[in-house]
């Protein structure tokens, strides 16, 4: 009894076709993971800053919020986030620390996508339920940011802050 190749280069042919939609599932599991989109406009604006900037601290206004899971962006990230950014700050950095911080009545987080592509989460160093980031030696470059609110996809009222002399928080 001898081999039927013609039936093993069929299976072959059949593996090979299949290969492209394993990758296609793979790769859209991947983004689907990693849904944040730091291409998308950012929702509440952007503002380029130098070192030494004022005021200091610059405000925005916004919503925190959304209906992605932030924790797929790795340990430490929490809260659900919008898809686009909420801010987009192009820093140029100088000696001083940089510093974002959130205040709102409601449990928010911080998500924000580095200029070498970091992911930095924080849920309550702020205190009172408010997140705050420390960055010493900061990049120059896009920081994409994202203010989630902890266990919920409810929307509120929050105030980002980006300093150099400190962080903001209660």
């Amino acid at each position: 009894m001898g081999i039927n190749y013609n039936k093993v280069s069929s299976r072959f042919s059949l593996l090979r076709a299949g290969i492209p939609f394993i990758i296609v599932v793979l790769f859209t599991s991947i983004s689907l993971a990693f849904s944040q989109d730091f291409s998308l406009s950012a929702t509440y604006g952007s503002i380029s800053l130098n070192s030494g900037f004022t005021p200091d601290p610059y405000t925005i206004k916004l919503k925190s919020g959304g209906s992605i899971n932030a924790s797929s962006l790795g340990s430490g990230c929490g809260g659900n986030i919008a898809n686009a950014p909420d801010f987009e700050l192009t820093y140029t950095a100088g000696s001083l620390d940089l510093y974002i911080s959130v205040i709102s009545d409601s449990d928010t987080t911080l998500v924000i996508n580095t200029p070498s592509g970091n992911w930095i989460c924080d849920d309550d160093s702020g205190g009172d339920l408010d997140p705050s980031v420390r960055m010493e030696k900061p990049s120059s470059g896009v920081y994409d940011i994202w203010v989630g609110t902890y266990g919920s996809s409810t929307v509120n009222d929050a105030t980002l802050y980006i300093s150099e002399l400190g962080r903001y928080g209660n």
